[in-house]
């Protein structure tokens, strides 16, 4: 992902807000592991640049997948480029209503075309393996209950009176109403992108002008992990809902604080076995991420397709294990994929 920080660099204000606000939409998609296009990279860069409008990207990105259809259905960068732009249009916007319907509206705007229930409230009932829980669910909310739960939750918020809190306990409060909202789960798709977005416009609206685009940018997936934890527990394994990891990513999110983010903590075995089973870091997958991590620490420039060759495996788990290592706090990248290098932070 290229994360436009020649922009950030050059402190330029409209160029710098619109590099900030396409670095979180680009980011975001992580949380469902989708990755943009080369070109919705360089079509961002032209709206960054302010030669064209976020109309424009739009339209551009419409076009360009009328005449590259996906080949395949598990090819999604249609879906990472088109809700990327509309990400980078919400957050440009200047409006924000704290209502339900605002966001149901917000999962339309984003998913319209893309999901056939964009902005529509699901009727059936959903699980989903995660791999934090050792492949069990959280439990979301009744299809039948949807619509009034929102509203409650909605409506509590309404009621909550944020006078004479400290910042820490704003913190812990807002943790405790993302985490409600979240485990709601009102659509089939895409909860995780629209209660961020929602989260970060109702921010806005409290008063939170200044926030670290990083945070959503570059751990969207702890995000999401976070929520998960925040919405899970298994009594019988000693395993009790926690928000602290929630808490640490607000808090590096609005309070500027330092907490390392690491998504193999959440893992509910973490204390236990060190992820002995599911941990991607210390699976049977394990010699395979040590040696790419070997080839990056002898050449930083080295590409995927370098060390897939080297190794003798395909792209696509070259790829995978890039991304786990980055993850876990061993990697990062620095500059763009095609001309950027690795940066080594855990030897």
């Amino acid at each position: 992902m290229d994360n436009f920080e020649e922009y950030l660099r050059q402190g330029e204000p409209n160029k710098t807000e619109k590099a900030k606000v396409w670095k979180t939409a680009i980011g975001l998609q992580q949380v469902d592991g989708l990755k943009p296009s080369d070109y919705l990279i360089e079509t961002a860069r032209q709206n960054i640049e302010g030669d064209i409008t976020i109309e424009e990207v739009k339209y551009r990105i419409d076009s360009y997948y009328i005449q590259h259809p996906a080949k395949t259905d598990q090819d999604r960068t249609e879906e990472a480029d088109k809700v990327s732009a509309r990400i980078a249009e919400i957050l440009s916007e200047k409006t924000f209503t704290f209502s339900p319907v605002e966001y149901i509206t917000i999962h339309r705007r984003l998913f319209q075309g893309i999901y056939k229930f964009a902005g529509k409230i699901r009727d059936y009932n959903i699980t989903k393996q995660e791999w934090i829980l050792n492949g069990e669910t959280v439990l979301y909310a009744s299809a039948e209950s949807l619509k009034d739960t929102l509203e409650y939750d909605f409506e509590q918020e309404k009621k909550f009176n944020y006078k004479g809190l400290s910042q820490q306990e704003i913190i812990e409060h807002l943790a405790h109403f993302i985490s409600y909202l979240w485990q709601i789960h009102i659509f089939g798709e895409g909860n995780t992108r629209t209660t961020a977005i929602f989260l970060i416009k109702y921010l806005r609206k409290l008063g939170f002008k200044e926030v670290n685009n990083d945070m959503f940018a570059e751990h969207s997936w702890y995000f999401r992990n976070a929520l998960v934890r925040a919405n899970y527990a298994d009594l019988s394994n000693g395993i009790h809902k926690t928000e602290i990891y929630l808490i640490h990513f607000l808090s590096n999110l609005l309070l500027g604080e330092k907490y390392i983010l690491k998504n193999r903590e959440m893992h509910v075995q973490y204390n236990d076995t060190a992820l002995a089973k599911n941990d991607t870091v210390k699976s049977e997958n394990d010699t395979v991420n040590e040696t790419v991590f070997s080839l990056l620490n002898q050449n930083n420039k080295i590409t995927a397709t370098e060390i897939g060759d080297k190794l003798k495996i395909s792209l696509s788990t070259v790829k995978r294990k890039l991304k786990e290592l980055k993850e876990y706090g061993k990697i990062e990248r620095v500059g763009s994929d095609k001309t950027g290098s690795w940066k080594i932070i855990e030897k």
